[in-house]
């Protein structure tokens, strides 16, 4: 399945990614919109509230203040027209320097304003004019210090150009009213529109927010329920259920996934189903194979009480028979009929031994399976008892632990074990030297909460290629005349091992002679194990 995650688009259908990518870009886009908009709606508000506070209130102030400079100009040439006081000209002259203050200062203010501008320009003419026609003259005529009488028409001529003047006055101040007037209107509609747009512009937050918030809604949070429903439906046991995809891609892409895993988990369970039933059919063929092997283990019980018995009594009169035949014509027979006799009296001896060792070998774990908890300390002292002849006989000398664990079992099985490993390490040994047999115990490395023993003489040996064959029933490495016996030992040896859960083999890379291991689960707990083997030595 190729990598979605990674993939906002795939074919015509926009995956969860890409939804997240295309709702925050319009978010984003919105937010630049909206604050490119508000700014430039405040700019504007700021630009329009900066011209009527930094310009035409101040023009307006500047105005006053220079029709004052004006009317101090007048009032000080007609007190010094009267009085001769020079005195009187001080405002006369202060009001000359005012008046070209503030007349370069409302210039400044009202340069991006012609008609007020115009305004300036005509009081300054007409206050020129008066000066030069009336406030001057008069200065002059006038000495300091004598009064005289002022001619009425040159007061007349100077009262009509002053009027003339705050004509002019009245025209600036009524220009300048109306700019103050426009340009608080012009703030007033820069606020409402401001206002209405950054309210349109929240509307339009709120919308688009409902918007997409739906659109989520539709096409990505309703399919992803429509999956969880039916993957909700398939758990709990609807298995025929088909699980359809929809929405953006990788949900689709995750439904497909989904789809395919139920019709594999579908298919594995029909395949499921039929193994069951050829579990069944196979467990009824078992119980029948198990009623049958009852029957042959009845069968076999019926062969073993037999052998035991009637198989034996021929053998048993053939061998009397034979004998008293070579007793009552023993010096009638010559030296081959006297072989002869012998030869079938050894041959029925050793038939009953081979059909008793079959018999103690097939009834390992069936007569007798006594479970038990059996010190492996007290069946290696009874074998050691049994074996007390031969030891003595052959002057061996047995190594042995002083303490071994406790097992599960046959005390009988685990006494012949030992009887017959012992017994094979005495009954082969080495021609040259006395028997040396050591018995070791330590915790088995490779399986927990068992032990691992061992049986090891100074014998002749087994060659490696026979690791395997010594353990086979009835199976012979020497011949008889060398070595008696019928070769069921190991193998029982084997049988005994396994029927109780552990396993047996010949160390082949032992030298010195003939090492043979094997495994038993221990009674104990695992971590006691190495508590019980240690060893100790016996002659």
């Amino acid at each position: 399945m190729k990598n979605l995650a990674d993939k906002p688009w795939t074919g015509r259908r926009l995956t969860v990614q890409g939804w997240f990518y295309l709702v925050l870009s319009l978010m984003s886009l919105l937010v630049l919109l909206g604050t490119v908009v508000g700014a430039s709606l405040l700019n504007r508000t700021a630009v329009a509230t900066d011209s009527l506070l930094r310009g035409v209130q101040p023009a307006q102030t500047e105005a006053y203040r220079l029709q004052s400079a004006m009317v101090n100009q007048e009032t000080g040439i007609r007190g010094y027209a009267i009085t001769a006081d020079k005195r009187f000209l001080k405002p006369y002259t202060e009001g000359k320097k005012s008046e070209s203050e503030s007349a370069a200062r409302l210039r400044r203010l009202v340069a991006d304003q012609p008609e007020l501008r115009d305004d300036l320009t005509a009081v300054e003419r007409q206050a020129a004019q008066w000066r030069l026609s009336y406030a001057e003259p008069l200065v002059a005529s006038v000495t300091p210090g004598k009064p005289k009488s002022v001619d009425l028409r040159t007061v007349e001529n100077g009262k009509e150009d002053f009027d003339k003047l705050r004509k002019s006055w009245a025209d600036q101040n009524a220009h300048l009213a109306r700019v103050v007037r426009d340009g608080n209107a012009h703030i007033a509609h820069e606020r409402t529109l401001r206002n209405s747009v950054l309210a349109a512009m929240v509307a339009a937050f709120l919308l688009t927010g409902v918007a997409l918030a739906v659109l989520v809604r539709m096409l990505v949070t309703q399919p992803l329920q429509r999956l969880r429903t039916a993957s909700r439906r398939v758990a709990g046991g609807d298995f025929d259920h088909v699980i359809e995809g929809g929405g953006p891609a990788d949900l689709i892409a995750v439904a497909h996934d989904v789809e395919e895993m139920r019709k594999r988990i579908v298919s594995d369970l029909d395949a499921s189903h039929a193994q069951q039933r050829i579990l069944t059919t196979q467990a009824a063929d078992l119980d029948a194979q198990a009623v049958e092997l009852r029957r042959s283990n009845v069968e076999l019980e019926q062969f073993a009480y037999v052998a035991s018995h009637d198989l034996q009594e021929p053998l048993r009169k053939v061998a009397s028979f034979c004998q008293l035949l070579e007793k009552r014509y023993y010096d009638k027979l010559d030296d081959r009929g006297r072989q002869y006799i012998d030869f079938a009296v050894d041959g029925a001896k050793r038939m009953q031994v081979l059909i008793n060792d079959l018999l103690t070998f097939s009834r390992v774990g069936r007569l007798t399976d006594d479970r038990v908890p059996v010190g492996l300390e007290k069946a290696l002292e009874k074998a050691m008892l049994n074996l007390d002849a031969a030891v003595e006989e052959s002057g061996a000398r047995v190594e042995r632990p002083q303490e071994m664990p406790e097992v599960v079992g046959d005390p009988t099985l685990f006494t012949m074990l030992w009887q017959n490993l012992i017994g094979n390490a005495l009954k082969f040994r080495h021609p040259d030297r006395a028997p040396q047999v050591t018995l070791t115990c330590e915790p088995d490395p490779d399986e927990a909460g068992s032990v691992r023993l061992s049986v090891s003489d100074n014998g002749i040996g087994i060659p490696g290629e026979f690791a395997d064959k010594v353990f086979v029933i009835f199976q012979r490495l020497h011949s008889r005349d060398a070595y008696g016996g019928t070769g069921i030992g190991l193998a029982l040896c084997k049988k005994i091992v396994e029927h109780h859960g552990g396993r047996i083999w010949l160390d082949t890379e032992y030298t010195g002679g003939t090492r043979f291991r094997f495994t038993l689960p221990v009674a104990t707990a695992p971590d006691e194990t190495s508590t019980h083997c240690e060893e100790k030595a016996l002659t």
